[in-house]
């Protein structure tokens, strides 16, 4: 039985490629379709014409069709033949129609197919938006610490230029004659002066500072920071010293040594700073690298700044002259009560000697409390001491920033226990002066200029 659908015989005369006698091929001509197998389809009407349309989507005309759906055979069968290609829906294979009525169906939200093809999202229509990108965390974080470095390096670069306009650098140093030989070790001379400069009546009174004009050392300490160990010496202001030769600082004249005992703070009070260091370096024999003062003002005002100086008192006491109050145990001092327990001498019986001991002791926990990350990184705690403490600071003309925190850092080793805190060895004493126990002074003095640990001990 012949199985070739209607047209298409076995006979090969007219067949060009199946051994068609003709010279030329045949013309075009319509191929039929190959029916599938199964009932035949009924006949189908003829749809009747329908009349012009005006375009879709223009007004009065009907909607347009749907995205993949041709305007032609929207319904219907397609009948070439009986067969169905497929296009009497007006669908595309692999691509279904999405139908308003049929959300969920095929083409619809939730279900396949559609015009980005099966089971892609919405965005992936041609046209449409794509999907979102996801956030580059990478490039973000690297955008945030750039800008962050900036941020810290600007203010850091700020506030040193900041901090170090407000230093006032008064004391010349190269004035000074004869000087030991210098020393591995950072040696530094800490005076705490009565200075009342800048501070109203009010605050006088307040402080119980007196009106005196002018300024003497109400302190004075030796700092050697050396690769041995810290050492802190309490230098008593009625220490018994000889005033050596000198240049006037203000004058430039030499002055010849007269062989003059005096008490230690005499020689500030007779040329100021640069006598001062001159007297300690010819009775000691160290080389003094720096030179640093604060008045009562600009202490008092840096305890505040911190929010107080956390001390343990071991033994109460009062003084009217200084306004001291004190319980024993531990307590929070104020600027006002802190300027009173350093300055504190008449209650006590060593009057000189216990009030350097005290001084020593609050001067390490000042500088332990302040030189903390908590201060130091804190811009909100560290300006206001800055501020309050720098423009009352006076030293030496080649002391920088970074000199006064190395001094601190010191200072806060030596109250960790890295150090050592003591008074100049006492001897006994001439004329009410304190005369140094001079054999303990000179092995301190070697050890010190060999970056030793301080060994001797003091009164």
């Amino acid at each position: 039985m012949n199985e070739w659908p209607d047209g298409r015989g076995d006979s090969r005369e007219d067949g060009y490629g199946r051994g068609s006698a003709q010279a030329q091929p045949e013309g075009a001509r319509r191929m039929p379709h190959v029916q599938r197998r199964g009932p035949a389809l009924p006949p189908q009407p003829q749809q009747p014409q329908r009349p012009p349309q005006p375009p879709a989507g223009r007004p009065g005309g009907p909607p347009a069709p749907a995205y993949g759906v041709p305007q032609q055979q929207s319904h219907g069968q397609d009948t070439y033949g009986g067969y169905d290609s497929g296009y009497n829906t007006g669908q595309v294979y692999g691509s279904p129609q999405r139908s308003p009525q049929h959300p969920g169906g095929p083409g619809g939200p939730g279900g396949h197919g559609g015009p980005g093809g099966p089971g892609q999202p919405p965005s992936a229509r041609p046209g449409g938006p794509g999907p979102a990108a996801a956030p580059d965390w990478r490039r973000r974080i690297k955008i945030g610490s750039i800008v962050l470095a900036t941020v810290l390096v600007v203010t850091t670069v700020g506030t040193y230029f900041w901090a170090d306009s407000k230093v006032r650098r008064e004391v010349d140093l190269s004035k000074v004659i004869e000087r030991p030989k210098d020393d591995d070790c950072t040696t530094y001379l800490i005076v705490g002066s009565d200075s009342r400069e800048g501070m109203s009546d009010e605050e006088k009174k307040k402080l119980h500072t007196g009106s005196a004009e002018g300024k003497r050392t109400d302190s004075m300490m030796i700092l050697a920071a050396c690769s041995g160990g810290n050492t802190m010496i309490s230098l008593p202001r009625d220490s018994d010293v000889e005033i050596p030769s000198f240049v006037g600082s203000q004058s430039g004249k030499k002055y010849p040594a007269t062989g003059k005992h005096t008490k230690l703070n005499a020689a500030y009070a007779d040329d100021g700073p640069e006598l001062l260091v001159r007297t300690v370096e010819h009775n000691t024999g160290l080389h003094i690298d720096h030179y640093a003062e604060i008045g009562f003002a600009g202490f008092a005002n840096i305890v505040d700044a911190l929010g107080g100086v956390d001390m343990n008192i071991e033994k109460g006491f009062k003084d009217e002259k200084s306004g001291a109050d004190f319980k024993a145990g531990e307590q929070t001092l104020n600027g006002e009560q802190a300027l009173a327990f350093v300055r504190t001498r008449y209650a006590f019986a060593e009057s000189d000697l216990a009030r350097t001991k005290n001084q020593q002791k609050f001067l390490a926990a000042l500088a332990s409390q302040a030189a903390t990350p908590g201060t130091i990184l804190n811009p909100f705690k560290l300006y206001p001491v800055l501020g309050a403490g720098l423009d009352t600071l006076i030293v030496d003309k080649d002391m920088g920033l970074w000199d006064m925190g190395e001094m601190f850092f010191a200072m806060k080793g030596i109250s960790g226990g890295s150090g050592t805190s003591m008074n100049m060895p006492i001897a006994g004493e001439r004329g009410g002066n304190l005369l140094w126990d001079k054999p303990k002074v000179k092995q301190i003095v070697q050890q010190i200029q060999n970056g030793e640990k301080v060994t001797v001990t003091g009164n």
